[in-house]
């Protein structure tokens, strides 16, 4: 492009200077051809490329006709340049998609290329696609998770930007779910793999934000089918510019018929016309948001669902994991008349340590936080959907749900009924000994999230959740939220969300984070996985998945979305408009070749420059 320029600006000052040597019509051919010839014979590959694929009108085969049209009527200079500033269009257009998918490259580039494996005792630098599930792999101090593992050290720091997007350090405590991507912060690891490579979830993210590109928008299918057939369209037009004046002076003799003035403006016409702005800017503002997202940790499975997000006026969340955290903290310890409080949580822990429910790890964790040491145990007995029963001290003990103790006709106080959390009783020897409440805890952001979707006009905004009616109720009434449904299984949620889908004026988007969230994800318009971290089959279902746990990044995906719309609309506005325009004015002779490239390229230039600030107002 530097020699094309240089010699086209050279031969323009040269002519504009009267020079001797530069009035022979052939040295200016020649000058102006090796100034053609870098930058048209690359479109002119293009051109054959196509042909042979059978595609005869495309944007390559209507500059190069443009261009040598030109040279025929002896328009040198504007040949080169329509070429010239088509191909500066194409290098705006290579750096902006660059610039586009700086974002998903840099995702590509956290997938570690190795991974040591200890075996036999002995350290192994191995490729991570040989390493199998069950092996226990070692992280040294700045490397990244190459495989997703249980971690063996008592407790480690590491940083989950490349997943998460957040920038502080997550401590994981032994036993804990590493994922491959995090960096190990401050101490060399141990992991015991539990997925094989492809399976991993910086896999699936990779594969998600890759597929992304395939799925397009409406507006970017339009684009396409648009483009087949306006194409030819304009070609034919441009030609009849050149005939019907010709036909037309048969009919009319007075009429002054040029073949070149004519031709000229055929090819000013053809210039125009070239859909560049269009073909290129709306792909690449899809691409663009979509990609400006990921490095929020929002990620689109395709341009089409950036594009359905903006139409969202009902949002339904899942409670449990979404709107909470999912897990239950020791809220009050309330010891029936007689009974110590230290006693009843040595009771309950002692009756609890074995066991892997989460309740249950509340508990133990709660009673190691104060200070107490639980009774060894050697033999519990449990019931399923009841609770646990053991001996200690040779006193009998219940520690469960209150149906327990309905069980063993053991009398509670009514104020259990109406409490809102989950409660945990233990009788003592047959009688009622006290009981631990817990309870789910909102997530920090979860009110920020509400208040943010209704300052986006988003009102209808609902809760389904298989927890009890009174507990659900309280959330909503915290959040700022007047419809909550407890109680519901997941073919209840569904339900409900079938009954909300016939209204046609409503368009629905489900959040959830669980498996049994999969079906509504489905069913929904929209539907958004809480975490690249969570369940499987919620993020495979979903069609968003936000990678940091947090519900207020729905508002900032919906507005991600909105944005991206925004900059499409104005784009088409400003290409059909100006190219409405020039179009009129090249028919009637009033715009030359230099108007035209810019209705063609300097289009082009704007539209790419307006999608490329979707990189910088998404935040």
């Amino acid at each position: 492009m530097g020699v094309s320029a240089l010699l086209l600006f050279t031969g323009i000052g040269l002519g504009g200077a009267d020079t001797t040597f530069f009035q022979d019509l052939h040295i200016r051919l020649l000058w102006y051809l090796a100034a053609y010839l870098p930058v048209g014979l690359p479109v002119m590959k293009e051109v054959w490329e196509n042909l042979k694929k059978g595609s005869v009108f495309n944007e390559f085969t209507l500059m190069t006709l443009a261009t040598i049209g030109a040279f025929y009527i002896g328009e040198y200079p504007e040949g080169v340049a329509v070429m010239l500033f088509y191909s500066l269009g194409e290098w705006f257009q290579d750096k902006a998609v660059h610039q586009a998918k700086h974002n998903i490259r840099a995702l590509l580039d956290v997938r570690p290329e190795t991974a040591t494996v200890i075996r036999n005792g002995k350290e192994s630098k191995v490729n991570p696609r040989e390493v199998q599930t069950g092996e226990v792999i070692e992280v040294k101090t700045g490397e990244r998770v190459p495989l997703d593992g249980i971690l063996l050290n008592e407790t480690a720091a590491f940083n989950t930007s490349a997943l998460t997007g957040e920038s502080l350090p997550r401590n994981i405590h032994q036993d804990g779910e590493v994922l491959a991507g995090m960096i190990a912060t401050d101490r060399v690891v141990k992991l015991v793999v539990t997925r094989p490579f492809e399976q991993s979830a910086l896999s699936r993210i990779l594969k998600m934000v890759q597929d992304a590109s395939e799925r397009k928008a409406p507006a970017e299918l339009f684009i396409r089918r648009f483009a087949r057939i306006y194409t030819p369209t304009v070609t034919g037009l441009a030609i009849l510019i050149v005939l019907l004046p010709y036909l037309w002076s048969f009919i009319h003799p007075s009429f002054s018929y040029i073949f070149s003035d004519w031709l000229y403006r055929g090819l000013v016409f053809l210039v125009i016309s070239c859909p560049c702005a269009l073909v290129v800017s709306i792909p690449l503002g899809y691409f663009s948001g979509i990609g400006a997202a990921s490095r929020l940790g929002i990620l689109f499975k395709g341009g089409n669902y950036l594009d359905a997000i903006t139409h969202i006026n009902t949002v339904v969340f899942d409670k449990t994991g979404t709107l909470t955290r999912g897990t239950f903290d020791v809220q009050r310890c309330e010891p029936a008349e007689g009974m110590d409080e230290k006693q009843l949580l040595k009771l309950v822990a002692s009756m609890e340590q074995n066991s892997t429910h989460p309740i249950a790890k509340a508990v133990t964790a709660y009673t190691a936080q104060c200070g107490i040491t639980p009774y060894p145990l050697s033999e519990v007995k449990e019931t399923a959907g009841y609770g646990l029963e053991a001996d200690i001290n040779g006193q009998h003990i219940l520690v469960g749900n209150q149906r327990l103790l309905e069980k063993y006709h053991i009398p509670c106080p009514s104020s259990l009924q109406t409490d809102m959390g989950t409660r945990v009783v233990c009788a003592v020897n047959g009688q009622y000994a006290g009981t631990l409440l817990l309870a789910d805890t909102l997530k920090a952001d979860a009110p920020q999230a509400i208040t943010a979707l209704k300052a986006l006009d988003i009102q209808n905004i609902q809760i389904l959740s298989g927890d009890k009616q009174e507990i659900v109720s309280n959330f909503a009434a915290r959040l700022g939220i007047t419809q909550a449904y407890g109680d519901l299984l997941p073919d209840g949620k569904m339900q409900h969300l079938e009954e909300l889908k016939k209204d046609p004026s409503r368009c629905i988007a489900f959040v959830g984070d669980g498996i049994n969230d999969a079906p509504s994800l489905a069913l929904s318009h929209v539907g958004i996985a809480m975490g690249g971290l969570g369940s499987d089959a919620a993020i495979e279902t979903a069609d968003v998945v936000l990678q940091t746990d947090q519900p207020s990044k729905i508002a900032t995906a919906i507005r991600a979305g909105r944005l991206t719309r925004r900059i499409i609309w104005q784009n088409i506005a400003m290409a059909l408009g100006i190219k409405l325009a020039v179009l009129l004015l090249g028919a009637c002779g009033m715009a030359t070749l230099w108007e035209a490239v810019f209705a063609d390229v300097g289009v082009a230039v704007l539209a790419i420059l307006n999608a490329i600030r979707l990189q910088r107002i998404i935040k």
